[in-house]
């Protein structure tokens, strides 16, 4: 098929790019035709207060991306509408995870349907955004109605997609990251990131917002239990919230954790990730709230043990007890968990069962359920 995707990439960085990215690469493997209209704008800067939306690292070799998509412009949306109306794609595929973008998406979209040809599958982040702004149900509802199909990648998504519209929507996990390089030793990775290689390391990762709880993992990084296991923090992401930020210093500086808690507050470059991951004994996930994550698939990619909280869609895709353990949020309860972890013999065959967990999140079956739901047989 000829396939257009219509989102995030290259020179772009962070989850979203990297998503598509794939994406498109599996769709090439599959033997479609593939090309990736990106943003010439992506965001104003009142909603990324980031660093910087954009990348260093080399464009991915044999994508095709074209970088025209304005997100605040509507002439441009009718033009880009207007040059993918006159390519026929047989499917536009659009990633939604913010209400903000709704009115560019739904307008491009109505726009590229006018040929009577193309069909348009949504994969759904959020269809209800962690941080809720003025606009967001009627943005929502403008896109929804330029979408013949939906695939969401937790089941309380999918719940929620069903309260806008009765179109057929599915479910299915998010699949690997698998484009990261492979792990290397914790000897090399903590050479790489100048930390003692001889000691118990757990591994916060990702953009630091206030949803994901990094302040309740701290909290438990303060509890006795943790000092004496000699257990120490890598948090690794960028700031998206100078609040949060200030925060979660002042746990830091309130419970004395500086010397136990490493972090790297800087965006964290694709060519990097391994080492944080491979220095790294357990992966955790302290969300107050969530939909599914993508960390928890780069952490299967690593083959990583994770802690991750009974919120969303974490624990639908890390069985409690066999590829690590489902925690409540709070300090007390993820602080329970990561000693559990470093007990002996805590989760019998750990590596066996994550290997086993891994093979359900291809890509092939991702894009199983997606042709399916755009093109049911």
């Amino acid at each position: 098929m000829k396939i257009a995707i219509l989102g995030s990439a290259h020179p772009l960085r962070g989850g979203l790019a990297a998503f598509n990215e794939r994406l498109a690469y599996q769709l090439q493997q599959q033997g479609h035709e593939v090309v990736i209209y990106s943003f010439s704008l992506q965001y104003p800067s009142f909603l990324f207060p980031g660093k910087t939306q954009f990348t260093d690292e080399p464009a991915p070799a044999g994508l095709k991306i074209r970088t025209v998509v304005n997100s605040v412009n509507p002439l441009n949306w009718l033009n880009v509408g207007g040059r993918m109306n006159k390519e026929k794609y047989d499917l536009i595929i659009v990633k939604y995870w913010l209400p903000f973008m709704g009115p560019a998406f739904g307008t491009i979209l109505r726009k590229a349907k006018k040929n009577k040809h193309t069909r348009v599958l949504c994969i759904v982040d959020n269809i209800i955004p962690h941080e809720k702004r003025h606009g967001d149900e009627p943005f929502t509802k403008y896109f929804i109605k330029a979408v013949d199909a939906f695939v969401t990648m937790s089941k309380d998504v999918l719940k929620d997609v069903k309260t806008f519209t009765d179109k057929p929507a599915y479910f299915t996990p998010h699949p690997i990251y698998d484009s990261y390089n492979e792990a290397v030793s914790k000897q090399a990775a903590c050479e790489k990131l100048q930390l003692a290689p001889n000691k118990k390391y757990i591994l916060f990762f990702g953009f630091i917002r206030e949803y994901k709880g990094l302040d309740l993992l701290l909290e438990a990084m303060a509890d006795e239990r943790i000092v004496q296991a000699g257990i120490e923090l890598l948090a690794a992401g960028e700031y998206y919230n100078k609040e949060v930020e200030a925060n979660n210093n002042k746990i830091i500086e309130e419970h004395k954790l500086q010397s136990r808690v490493h972090l790297k507050t800087d965006f964290i470059p694709n060519s990097e990730v391994r080492y944080y991951f491979s220095a790294a004994d357990l992966v955790v996930q302290p969300y107050k709230h969530a939909t599914q994550s993508g960390i928890t698939q780069i952490a299967f990619h690593f083959e990583k043990p994770m802690v991750v909280t009974n919120v969303g869609g974490l624990a639908e895709v890390v069985p409690d007890g066999k590829v690590g353990f489902v925690a409540e949020p709070n300090p007390t309860s993820i602080a329970d968990a990561i000693l559990k972890f470093y007990l002996p013999d805590s989760i019998p065959n750990l590596h066996h069962n994550i290997l086993e967990e891994k093979k359900k999140y291809t890509w092939d079956t991702f894009t199983g359920v997606m042709m399916n739901a755009v093109f049911p047989k």
